[in-house]
C-alpha cells in the first residue's frame, strides 16, 4: 500500500533529467535520491545550484571546497583545500578563497593557479583562473579583456563552448568599455548558464536585470560576494542587500 512518501530516485535518474535540460524535475529527483547515491550526486547538485547539499553529501576536497564557496565560506574551502596537492584545480579554488576574502594575496594566488593550469594543461583549471582574473581587473576593463581572452582561446583550442561564467564577466567588461557587444555577449552567458549560478548571476545584472538575479543568487543559496563589484551601486537591489554580504 502506498505510504505517500515520494519514491527514492537513483543517480541514473538525476542523470537523465540534467542530459535533457528538465532542471524543475532534476531538483525533484534530487529532493528524493537514494541516500546510496548522494556522494556521486554531489557535484550535479552543485551545478544545480544545491552547494549545502553538495558540501554535505561529498568527501571530495575540491567538490567540497568549490560549494563551500558558493555559500561564500571561503574559510572553511580553505579548510578542505588544506591537504591538497599543489595542483591546478586545488591552486584556482584557492585563488577564489583569497579573492573572496580580499586577501592582499589574492592577485599572486591567480597567477600562479594560472601558471599551474598552463603547466598541466588543464583546461577548465584556465578557464576558471581566466575569469577570475578577468573578475580582479574589471577596474581596468582592457586589461579585463586580456584576462578573459586566455578563456575564450582555450574554449577555441578545445572546440567547446565558451563558459558562461567566463562570458558573463566578458559582457560586463565590455559594456564598461561602451562596446555595442557587450549586452550581446551577456546575453549569450544568459543562454549557456545554470540556473542559481554565478554565471547566471552576473549576466542578468550585466543586462540590468538586478531583481531577476538576486531572485536566481537566492535560488541558488549564492552569497553576495561573488556579484560584489558588478551591482550597481545606486539600484535599490544592493542597497537592499548591503547588510547580508559576504566577505564584502
Amino acid at each position: 500500500m502506498n505510504s505517500g512518501e515520494p519514491p527514492s530516485q537513483t543517480i541514473q535518474d538525476l542523470q537523465l533529467a540534467m542530459t535533457a535540460g528538465d532542471f524543475p524535475r532534476a531538483l525533484a529527483t534530487l529532493e528524493v535520491l537514494s541516500p546510496e547515491h548522494r556522494q556521486q550526486a554531489a557535484p550535479l547538485a552543485l551545478q544545480l545550484g544545491r552547494p549545502r547539499l553538495a558540501a554535505a553529501w561529498t568527501d571530495i576536497p575540491v567538490v567540497r571546497a568549490a560549494a563551500l564557496l558558493r555559500l561564500g565560506e571561503a574559510a572553511a574551502a580553505l579548510e578542505a583545500l588544506r591537504e591538497q596537492e599543489h595542483a591546478a584545480r586545488p591552486a584556482a579554488l584557492r585563488a577564489r578563497a583569497a579573492w573572496q576574502q580580499q586577501s592582499s594575496g589574492a592577485i599572486t594566488e591567480a597567477e600562479e593557479a594560472r601558471r599551474l593550469a598552463q603547466a598541466e594543461g588543464d583546461a577548465a583549471a584556465l578557464v576558471a583562473v581566466a575569469t577570475l582574473r578577468g573578475e580582479q581587473r574589471l577596474s581596468d576593463p582592457f586589461a579585463a579583456l586580456r584576462a578573459l581572452a586566455e578563456g575564450l582561446k582555450v574554449a577555441e583550442m578545445t572546440g567547446d563552448p565558451a563558459d558562461a561564467h567566463l562570458l558573463a564577466v566578458l559582457g560586463h567588461a565590455q559594456l564598461r568599455l561602451g562596446s555595442s557587444k557587450g549586452r550581446r555577449t551577456a546575453e549569450k552567458g544568459l543562454e549557456r548558464s545554470l540556473p542559481g549560478s554565478p554565471a547566471r548571476v552576473l549576466a542578468l545584472l550585466a543586462l540590468e536585470q538586478p531583481e531577476e538575479a538576486l531572485t536566481q543568487a537566492k535560488a541558488g543559496e549564492l552569497a553576495p560576494v561573488w556579484w560584489r563589484g558588478f551591482m550597481p551601486s545606486g539600484s535599490a537591489s544592493a542597497s537592499g542587500t548591503a547588510h547580508t554580504a559576504v566577505d564584502g
